[in-house]
């Protein structure tokens, strides 16, 4: 068989007790760490933050290797919009009205939830910080890092907040990021209601939602 085939006994003999390569058992390894830090984020990071958190446990391997194991195995990054050639480069059309009102107290879940950015220094850099939080308990439901301030951050933890909850009814969403056409189209599309507030009770509205953020960015 080896001679019809024109290849050598001894590879035939290697392949027969040991079928899978080093690479491909290392593959295999990664791959149920690539598996956990991809439920972890509940499906919303890509290759690159997957890599980041590879890295931080220690594995010496590049995003072009963990790309590919996850186009292998059918992994991808759950979007619930997407950029357009016109993204971030337009103005603002129509500004949402103020639903919140500075209504900071509900008496029923996902019924008003709000978000903002901040920032935390790290000994690499600069890590910006989005979170989403249910007022009703306060909650973090929702969050995405990034290195740089990346117009689809607040969306990324949007997406989180409503793959997590699931709401059945409208929810509130207030955010001072709420004018751009991609988050108008996705709140719309998830049955969301956009809210802001007007420019002179934005800062206050943002003060007011990194208090209740500070406890958990303390812990």
């Amino acid at each position: 068989m080896c001679r019809v085939l024109k290849i050598a006994r001894a590879g035939y003999y290697a392949w027969l007790h040991e079928p899978e390569s080093s690479r491909t058992i290392e593959d295999k390894r990664l791959l149920q760490l690539i598996r956990s830090s991809y439920e972890a984020s509940y499906g919303i990071y890509g290759y690159r933050r997957i890599t980041l958190d590879l890295k931080e446990l220690g594995e010496n391997c590049g995003p072009n290797r963990v790309l590919k194991i996850m186009k292998n195995n059918s992994i991808a990054a759950v979007r619930g919009y997407k950029k357009h050639k016109s993204y971030g480069c337009s103005r603002p059309q129509i500004v949402p009205p103020n639903h919140l009102n500075r209504e900071f107290v509900v008496n029923t879940p996902d019924t008003s939830w709000v978000t903002d950015i901040t920032y935390i220094r790290t000994w690499q850099g600069w890590l910006y910080l989005a979170v989403v939080l249910d007022l009703y308990s306060r909650k973090v439901i929702g969050w995405s890092m990034k290195p740089t301030l990346a117009k689809d951050i607040v969306l990324d933890a949007l997406l989180m907040a409503v793959w997590r909850r699931r709401p059945n009814e409208s929810v509130i969403i207030h955010s001072d990021q709420g004018s751009s056409g991609d988050w108008q189209k996705f709140c719309q599309k998830h049955n969301l209601i956009p809210s802001m507030s007007r420019r002179g009770l934005a800062q206050y509205t943002a003060h007011g939602i990194m208090l209740l953020l500070n406890p958990f960015l303390a812990a």
